[in-house]
Protein backbone atom coordinates (compact mmCIF):
# COMPACT_ATOMS: atom_id res chain seq x y z
CA UNK A 1 0.00 0.00 0.00
CA UNK A 2 1.21 3.40 -1.41
CA UNK A 3 -0.70 6.27 1.10
CA UNK A 4 -0.97 9.30 -1.16
CA UNK A 5 -0.74 11.94 0.78
CA UNK A 6 -2.31 14.75 -2.37
CA UNK A 7 -1.91 15.07 -5.87
CA UNK A 8 -1.64 18.15 -7.79
CA UNK A 9 -1.51 18.45 -11.08
CA UNK A 10 -1.23 14.95 -12.24
CA UNK A 11 1.75 14.07 -9.82
CA UNK A 12 1.25 12.31 -6.59
CA UNK A 13 2.62 12.57 -3.49
CA UNK A 14 3.47 9.70 -1.84
CA UNK A 15 5.20 7.11 0.75
CA UNK A 16 5.62 3.56 0.71
CA UNK A 17 4.22 1.57 3.79
CA UNK A 18 7.74 -0.07 3.67
CA UNK A 19 10.07 2.82 4.24
CA UNK A 20 13.01 0.40 5.13
CA UNK A 21 14.26 -0.73 8.34
CA UNK A 22 15.12 0.77 10.33
CA UNK A 23 12.41 3.49 8.73
CA UNK A 24 13.95 5.97 7.20
CA UNK A 25 13.27 9.97 8.05
CA UNK A 26 10.07 11.47 6.37
CA UNK A 27 9.86 11.91 2.81
CA UNK A 28 7.77 11.98 0.05
CA UNK A 29 7.56 10.39 -3.32
CA UNK A 30 6.47 12.42 -6.60
CA UNK A 31 5.07 10.13 -9.40
CA UNK A 32 3.99 11.40 -12.65
CA UNK A 33 3.83 9.15 -15.89
CA UNK A 34 6.04 6.20 -14.01
CA UNK A 35 8.76 8.60 -12.99
CA UNK A 36 9.48 9.10 -9.55
CA UNK A 37 11.60 11.61 -7.36
CA UNK A 38 12.13 11.17 -3.34
CA UNK A 39 12.96 14.25 -1.60
CA UNK A 40 13.46 14.22 2.06
CA UNK A 41 11.84 16.97 4.08
CA UNK A 42 14.09 18.29 6.76
CA UNK A 43 15.74 20.51 7.24
CA UNK A 44 14.88 21.58 4.01
CA UNK A 45 13.16 20.11 1.38
CA UNK A 46 15.65 18.34 -0.97
CA UNK A 47 16.14 16.29 -3.73
CA UNK A 48 17.33 12.30 -2.47
CA UNK A 49 16.73 10.63 -5.86
CA UNK A 50 15.26 11.02 -9.34
CA UNK A 51 14.42 8.54 -11.89
CA UNK A 52 13.84 10.50 -14.57
CA UNK A 53 12.28 14.51 -14.12
CA UNK A 54 13.72 17.14 -15.48
CA UNK A 55 15.38 20.01 -13.44
CA UNK A 56 12.60 22.33 -14.52
CA UNK A 57 10.71 19.74 -13.11
CA UNK A 58 12.31 19.27 -9.89
CA UNK A 59 12.24 23.50 -8.99
CA UNK A 60 8.83 23.14 -9.49
CA UNK A 61 8.26 20.56 -6.94
CA UNK A 62 9.98 22.07 -4.46
CA UNK A 63 7.97 25.10 -3.60
CA UNK A 64 4.88 22.47 -3.65
CA UNK A 65 6.11 20.23 -1.23
CA UNK A 66 7.15 22.92 0.80
CA UNK A 67 3.92 24.09 1.26
CA UNK A 68 2.39 20.85 2.03
CA UNK A 69 5.03 20.12 4.88
CA UNK A 70 3.10 19.77 7.34
CA UNK A 71 0.76 18.11 5.86
CA UNK A 72 2.65 15.60 4.28
CA UNK A 73 4.41 15.16 7.95
CA UNK A 74 1.46 14.38 9.63
CA UNK A 75 0.51 12.12 7.26
CA UNK A 76 3.84 9.94 7.69
CA UNK A 77 3.27 10.59 11.38
CA UNK A 78 -0.62 9.04 11.25
CA UNK A 79 0.38 6.68 9.00
CA UNK A 80 3.23 5.45 10.70
CA UNK A 81 1.72 5.81 14.58
CA UNK A 82 4.58 8.21 15.59
CA UNK A 83 3.94 11.62 17.60
CA UNK A 84 4.75 15.15 16.75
Amino acid sequence: MSPVVFRHRGYRFLFYANEGTPREPPHIHVIKDHIDAKFWLWPDVSLAYNDGFDARIVRKLIPIIEAQRGTIERAWNDFFGEAD
